[in-house]
């Protein structure tokens, strides 16, 4: 088994990039200044909602599918995203 699957199956949280497509998780936490949390607000990602990853392909932009809308996501903005 993987040792990031372990630790999502785990209940730990970890950050968004570390998830693979197809995954529906919830979001535990973010890590970032008053601009990144403003920003994912307004596109509805905050703790508490969840997502499904509908692209990770482990070194581009993320996918992700919240409220039936797909946001891309930076692969820095997605490590700074706990979700569990």
């Amino acid at each position: 088994m993987n040792p990031h699957h372990r630790r999502i199956h785990g209940g730990a949280a970890v950050p968004l990039v570390m998830v693979d497509r197809g995954r529906k998780m919830r979001i535990h936490a973010i890590h970032g200044g008053h601009g990144l949390q403003g920003r994912l607000n307004a596109m509805g990602l905050v703790p508490g909602m969840e997502i499904e990853v509908v692209r990770n392909d482990h070194g581009g932009p993320l996918i992700v599918e919240v409220l039936g809308t797909r946001l891309m996501l930076g692969r820095g903005m997605a490590h700074k995203i706990l979700v569990c």
